[in-house]
């Protein structure tokens, strides 16, 4: 496996590919979603919530 990752056409396909997802995330908005779950998880775990 790191051998694939260290060949230079698959690290640059696994990052488009990355980009991509990242870029259709946001367009969907889930940003404010995991922004919301985070801040809940956080709010748990130090006892305020």
């Amino acid at each position: 496996m790191g051998r694939f990752l260290t060949s230079g056409g698959a690290g640059i396909l696994a990052a488009v590919v990355a980009l991509a997802l990242l870029l259709f995330g946001i367009s969907r908005g889930e940003t404010a979603v995991v922004l919301a779950k985070a801040t809940r998880v956080c709010m748990e775990c130090i006892g305020i919530g």
